[in-house]
């Protein structure tokens, strides 16, 4: 026999035998783990690298940190859509979402559209009205400033703030803002007109703003920006959802860092009501169309390490996005679905229908979960709302049951 040839077999058998024993450490180290203490960096990095041979005893990790947390139950959010305006200043590479003036599609609601839909969505059974808009379109489009003038209004926050008012008032739906960057003044006064709002973090990596990459002309995506908003909103004590956005450039420890800038505004103030993992889905239409989408394996890495870092979070993966892997998620370690629609599309991902909440229904209770309906807030969140008099309190009180879920579930029909 050649020498050159035994030695390919040498290295095939050590690197084996590595692997073997990294797969032992890994499989000792997470079993030895104890539910509810979160993880620390350097583990969090070393799982999130970890190889698909891994996954299994991630997976089984994940999952008993989710069953220590809130055992038995997952939830969702039964809602309608409300994209108030689709115009936006920023020009992100993966969304298909914001409009320029004139555009095919542009469009800002008017009253009487955002209550035709509300109340449509009331008759079936949803809770939650989620705004969705750019973020302060009149700085950039003379148009925008021109609309909001015909609808009496001096800015698109204002008209939004009215329009959350609007729907507290006319009808049961509670509504969830997400307007992007808020001042000090603008939390408080959309927390009085909603009881929790949101802004995704979607990452820490500042070289995302570079020329060419996904925040390129993107002002309202600076992740220090980002973090201020997040951090105001914990000193106001007002339940938020955020979370990352994965496969738009970041790294696998961008990935981590930015769970754990997330993780320290909420030891911190205690606000954080849900964790959102989100996968970049290509569009043919978007300058990323041609960006390769993260893998199951990294989706469900990703998930179960969100779990690990912050075992007593709710965690949620969009179910629309990541159709047909829903049984995945749920052994990743999700608690929620987050929003699902019976009567509006996803108008971020409009490609992508929600699942039919029946179809949701059976997918859950095929792994052992009960589906249950809950409010845009969390019922950990209820109390110090509900104790604040007024319109909102009253709103709140009225929708839910004794737990702090939806207190009618409405069928099950999408």
């Amino acid at each position: 026999m050649h020498p050159h040839v035994a030695e390919p077999s040498i290295v095939t058998l050590t690197a084996i035998s590595t692997a073997a024993r990294e797969h032992r450490a890994y499989a000792a180290e997470l079993a030895d783990l104890q539910p509810g203490s979160p993880i620390s960096r350097d583990l969090a990095l070393r799982l999130i690298h970890s190889s698909d041979d891994d996954l299994p005893a991630l997976l089984a990790a994940a999952r008993a940190a989710r069953e220590s947390f809130k055992p038995g139950v997952i939830t969702y959010s039964r809602k309608v859509f409300l994209p108030l305006t689709n115009l936006c200043r920023d020009y992100c590479g993966y969304c298909t979402f914001r409009r320029d003036p004139g555009d095919p599609g542009a469009h800002t609601m008017t009253p009487e559209e955002v209550l035709t839909v509300a109340r449509a969505g009331e008759k079936l059974g949803c809770t939650e009205a989620l705004f969705s808009l750019g973020d302060k379109p009149e700085l950039l489009f003379p148009e925008m400033r021109d609309i909001l003038h015909h609808l009496g209004y001096k800015s698109t926050l204002h008209y939004l703030e009215a329009m959350c008012e609007l729907v507290l008032r006319e009808t049961s739906l509670l509504p969830h803002p997400n307007p992007g960057l808020l001042s000090t003044e603008w939390i408080a006064r959309l927390s009085a007109v909603s009881p929790s709002m949101g802004l995704m973090l979607e990452t820490t990596n500042r070289a995302l703003l570079a020329p060419g990459a996904a925040h390129d002309n993107a002002p309202d995506k600076v992740p220090a920006k980002r973090l201020r908003t997040i951090e105001e909103a914990g000193r106001q004590q007002v339940p938020f959802t955020t979370g990352l956005l994965i496969g738009i450039g970041e790294t696998p420890e961008d990935r981590v860092d930015t769970l754990l800038a997330i993780r320290e505004l909420h030891e911190r103030y205690g606000h954080i009501q849900e964790v959102i993992v989100q996968n970049f889905r290509a569009k043919p239409t978007i300058p990323m169309a041609h960006m390769p989408e993260p893998s199951q394996g990294e989706m469900l890495r990703t998930v179960a390490v969100t779990r690990l870092l912050m075992p007593n979070a709710n965690i949620q993966a969009p179910p629309n996005l990541n159709a047909p892997y829903y049984e995945e998620l749920l052994d990743a370690g999700i608690n929620d679905w987050g929003g699902v629609s019976p009567l509006t599309p996803d108008y971020i991902n409009p490609e992508k229908p929600w699942p039919h909440l029946e179809q949701l229904r059976l997918r859950t209770e095929s792994k052992g979960f009960e589906l249950r309906q809950r409010l845009p807030v969390y019922p950990e969140f209820l109390s110090k709302l509900v104790a604040r008099p007024g319109l909102l309190s009253e709103r709140l009180q009225a929708s839910r049951d004794g737990e702090g879920l939806a207190k009618q579930e409405q069928g099950t029909a999408a």
